[in-house]
């Protein structure tokens, strides 16, 4: 086996895992697969892993588009534009390790206090500033879940999924152009990415046992639980980068 197939097939074995989860709980693709891609073949981020975040969205919206919070949605979109271009100019000018670890760092401390105290307010305020936070980590490192799911953890398993789902094709669609705007979108980039949509639908098949489980009750826990996941993989993923 060539050194391109082995990386391409440990790259989706990353991508299938993360869209089980990301298929239970409504995020976290970028948590299994950007630090693994990162670590296989850096020349191809953050382009590869936008180009998935753009396909799986679309499956859970085929499902459970009817359960989207269109006005949290508007808010959230909102401050995602501008925060994408902030997460450009990263990419082009600032080093993204030390973003990705304050990143990390600040969604650490939101569990804590979230654990210890009353949940995020979804309120035009936190929506549109989580909004702007995961343009810039999603623009950047691929990893943009964390600040939407953390307001929306008290909602139901379906609304989640759904409101996330259409917020990360929106941005992962927004990043895609501006990353091809600011010529930081390769072809090889690009390529790899869309070799890796079989395991995403795959992966999406597979989490319906889950998603069911999980809806039992247990989704608030289970946000939490990748949420943290997804801030000490952010910290792996700048270490490598």
């Amino acid at each position: 086996m060539s050194d391109e197939l082995l990386t391409l097939g440990l790259a989706g074995l990353a991508v299938f895992a993360g869209a089980v989860v990301q298929g239970a709980v409504g995020f976290g693709l970028g948590l299994v697969a950007a630090p693994m891609i990162t670590m296989l073949a850096p020349s191809v981020m953050p382009g590869a892993i936008q180009m998935v975040n753009v396909t799986l969205p679309l499956f859970t919206l085929m499902a459970e588009w009817r359960r989207v919070d269109w006005r949290g949605l508007g808010f959230a979109v909102l401050g995602r534009l501008p925060g994408s271009f902030v997460g450009g100019l990263v990419v082009v000018y600032v080093s993204t390790r030390l973003l990705g670890v304050l990143v990390a760092v600040m969604v650490l401390i939101a569990v804590v206090l979230t654990v210890r105290a009353a949940a995020v307010p979804r309120t035009p305020a936190t929506l549109t500033g989580a909004g702007f936070v995961s343009g810039i980590t999603g623009t950047a490192t691929g990893i943009g879940g964390p600040p939407i799911a953390l307001v929306y953890q008290n909602a139901k398993g379906p609304q989640i999924r759904a409101t996330l789902a259409m917020f990360f094709f929106l941005s992962a669609a927004q990043s895609l152009a501006i990353l091809a705007l600011l010529g930081r979108l390769p072809v090889g980039a690009a390529t790899f990415g869309a070799a890796l949509v079989p395991f995403v639908i795959v992966g999406f098949l597979a989490s319906g046992p889950l998603r069911r489980y999980l809806d039992a009750g247990r989704v608030r826990t289970a946000v939490l639980v990748v949420v943290t996941l997804s801030a000490l993989g952010l910290i792996v993923q700048s270490a490598l980068g």
